[in-house]
């Protein structure tokens, strides 16, 4: 029921029309193209969540760029963040192979899936409040479908914000008081029976990759803990 769930709201997400003035702005990125790519068709629509529908890992990222996922259809796929984020899954066996270029590129994610807060590209990568609110639904709904969630990754402190609150959505219990966002910070979650870690971390964006706020046996660290909590 997970996989037919998710792509239920996958199908959602791609014909979301919620917030007119992305969806203006993606098509006329889509349209005006950037130069290095003016010969390829972007996609141009909201980007879904990509990954293993009996995911027990899920990251929550912040939004698609413009020439990114809003160019090739799949998070974190055709930017800067991507090419940090899949080859530290690679490492941590959580995908198939480190190098992605398209939605047709034959990567798979084991045990994995990412999403994001925003599901559309925003001007200067700057989502608003209303923006986000609107798009949380499918972020709930997919928190919910994941069954044998164990681990969650925030990417960033907005993606992470969001996972926080759709933990809390879908029925979770957290005690955040006194809790700060930082690199490897961690939260529990508990509904029922199930315990959910949520593991914070800085954003792959080349602002922190370049700079070396985040740095490669940083990002590692992440996906090795998550396969320490994973084999409890």
């Amino acid at each position: 029921m997970s996989a037919q769930t998710l792509k239920a709201i996958e199908s959602e997400v791609v014909a979301c029309t919620k917030c007119r003035e992305l969806r203006r702005y993606c098509t006329q990125v889509a349209t005006e193209k950037k130069r290095a790519y003016r010969d390829l068709t972007y996609w141009g629509k909201p980007v879904p969540g990509f990954g293993d529908p009996k995911a027990r890992v899920l990251l929550v990222g912040l939004a698609p760029g413009a020439h990114g996922s809003n160019r090739t259809g799949r998070v974190f796929t055709g930017d800067a963040s991507g090419e940090f984020l899949y080859p530290a899954l690679h490492r941590a066996g959580f995908a198939n192979q480190a190098t992605v270029s398209d939605a047709h590129d034959g990567l798979q994610l084991h045990d994995c899936f990412i999403t994001a807060a925003l599901r559309c590209a925003p001007p200067q990568n700057k989502p608003t409040p209303a923006q986000l609110r609107k798009c949380f639904p499918y972020l709930v709904r997919e928190f919910e479908a994941l069954d044998r969630l164990r681990v969650v990754v925030g990417l960033g402190a907005i993606g992470t914000k969001a996972a926080i609150e759709a933990l809390e959505a879908a029925g979770y219990s957290l005690s955040i008081k006194g809790w700060r966002f930082g690199h490897g910070a961690e939260l529990t979650a508990t509904k029922g029976k199930r315990t959910v870690t949520l593991i914070s971390s800085f954003h792959p964006s080349r602002q922190n990759t370049n700079t070396g706020k985040l740095t490669r046996p940083m990002f590692d660290a992440i996906f090795t803990r998550a396969r320490k909590l994973l084999a409890r």
